[in-house]
């Protein structure tokens, strides 16, 4: 029985990967308007029925948006060592989904899909808040803070930004990959982007 259900999700998640791997590449080869969600599942050799139970618009499968990713992220939350501090838990997090994306090989192709696209973008963006509702609400169970908490919104959140900002930059800079990019951009977060900071002690002349 055990062996049935390990094959059964192995089927699953083969067939996911075989949608969004069909999706990616007529989008490329098409743009992603052009593309229809009966092509997709032709490509993939499914039924249009079978799609649909892996993704709710032909969007989400460009974007290879993965359930397992945001299931995997919750649990580091709750399992994560009371001794790590919450940026840490983020960057494990977000390392974690980065190493899924770059073992199919097209991270910088997708990113730069979605970049060219406004319709790619507003549904990354849509989805990309719902994951940071459910990420905020594990991390202050976690640390114990109350809903609304600015703190943890703004590490989840800051978190996130830093993995667009990467994708963004890694266009223009390719020899430096997004893994090191989001690096970098972590420890800014965790030294402070400006120390310096004090609207209170701005210069006085002319300024209220």
């Amino acid at each position: 029985m055990q062996a049935e259900g390990g094959l059964r999700e192995r089927k699953k998640r083969e067939t996911r990967a075989a949608l969004a791997d069909a999706a990616l590449r007529l989008a490329l080869e098409k743009g992603p308007d052009h593309v229809t969600v009966e092509e997709i599942a032709e490509a993939a050799d499914v039924s249009v029925r079978t799609f649909f139970n892996y993704f709710p618009h032909k969007e989400h499968a460009i974007l290879g948006r993965n359930p397992e990713h945001l299931e995997r992220a919750l649990e580091r939350m709750r399992t994560a060592p009371a001794e790590e501090s919450p940026l840490t838990t983020m960057w494990f997090v977000v390392r974690d989904v980065l190493r899924d994306l770059e073992s199919d090989g097209e991270l910088s192709r997708r990113g730069e899909l979605i970049m060219q696209s406004p319709n790619l973008v507003y549904q990354l963006m849509m989805s990309s808040f719902d994951d940071e509702r459910q990420l905020t609400a594990a991390l202050a169970d976690r640390m114990g803070e109350p809903d609304g908490s600015v703190r943890v919104a703004l590490i989840v959140g800051a978190a996130g930004a830093a993995c667009r900002v990467a994708m963004e930059l890694h266009k223009n800079a390719p020899d430096r990959s997004v893994r090191e990019l989001v690096d970098e951009a972590f420890h800014l977060l965790a030294q402070g982007i400006d120390p310096a900071f004090g609207p209170d002690h701005r210069n006085q002349k002319g300024h209220s």
